[in-house]
């Protein structure tokens, strides 16, 4: 249902459990028979919505391919507090060698998913799509993109490299909205859409002169944003609006009902609670 790419995923576990066990688990291993089998039960200690249950599979399966995982929801179920999400069965040693890799990341994955369907309820029978941003952990942004879409959400781009996107300090250095845009669109493939950033509304103006594909609105009071949004649907309908900046769960339905296409949340990958999540062993037996 939610695509990861598995093959750049692999090769970012195997640096992380590496980070993680360095030369070895030390303390498994002194106290742990080899050998020795278990099964980890991994349950949610808080209500909320699971995400990244591949990705705890994938981590268990780069530690040692033998062991077994049986996932018990799927990513995008909102589940209570004592559920058992998941289990995994063979090497003791091997769960615990990948135990804290694999929470950290489905902690942190379903946070980010909880938070974003909390804010995509907010704007429930609007037509309005909430976004992400850039505001990512680095090295992580493939994995919490992919959550805020278990959440719900929808991507706005990747990286530098996949839309032009004109903010403030581009304009200042281009000279202008006019300048930047036209310099723009001069170099990108006709694909490529440009974004301007605008802060007032004659800043909508220019960018709308300037023939922009699309119009964020940067830190806007409701009222200036209806005006805005006027503004664009009568001189180009066919610009899509985005309404950005300090937006919250309080604000997002206000901000939506002005006519915005869009609204980005950056806090959705920044701020938000990892959710409470536990591995237990049961069931050991000697191997």
């Amino acid at each position: 249902m939610y695509s990861l790419e598995r093959l750049a995923l692999r090769r970012q576990l195997e640096a992380w459990l590496q980070e993680d066990i360095g030369t070895g688990d030390v303390t498994t291993a002194y106290t742990i028979p080899a050998g020795h089998q278990s099964r980890g039960i991994i349950h949610a200690k808080e209500d909320g919505m699971i995400a990244g249950l591949p990705v705890a599979e994938a981590v268990f399966e780069v530690v040692d391919p033998s062991l077994r995982f049986a996932a018990q929801v799927e990513d995008g179920a909102v589940i209570a507090r004592g559920t058992v999400l998941a289990e995994v069965e063979g090497s003791t040693h091997s769960i615990l060698s990948g135990e804290r890799l694999a929470l950290n990341l489905l902690q942190r994955l379903s946070g980010i998913a909880t938070k974003t369907n909390k804010f995509v309820q907010a704007i429930d029978g609007l037509n309005t799509k909430l976004v992400d941003t850039r505001k990512t952990t680095p090295g992580h942004r493939a994995l919490e993109k992919y959550a805020v879409r278990v959440g719900g959400g929808s991507n706005h781009r990747f990286g530098l490299y996949d839309t032009v996107m004109i903010k403030d300090n581009h304009i200042k250095g281009a000279g202008g909205i006019e300048a930047a845009v036209s310099r723009a669109r001069a170099n990108i493939p006709y694909t490529m859409n440009i974004e301007v950033e605008a802060e007032s509304i004659e800043q909508v103006k220019e960018a709308l002169q300037a023939g922009a594909d699309i119009i964020m609105l940067d830190n806007m009071d409701t009222v200036r944003m209806r005006e805005a949004v006027a503004l664009i649907r009568e001189a180009a309908p066919h610009v899509l609006i985005e309404a950005s900046g300090g937006v919250t769960l309080d604000t997002i339905r206000d901000k939506a009902l002005t006519g915005v296409d869009v609204v980005s949340v950056g806090a959705l990958t920044y701020s938000f609670h990892a959710l409470d999540i536990s591995l237990d062993l049961n069931e050991k037996k000697e191997g």
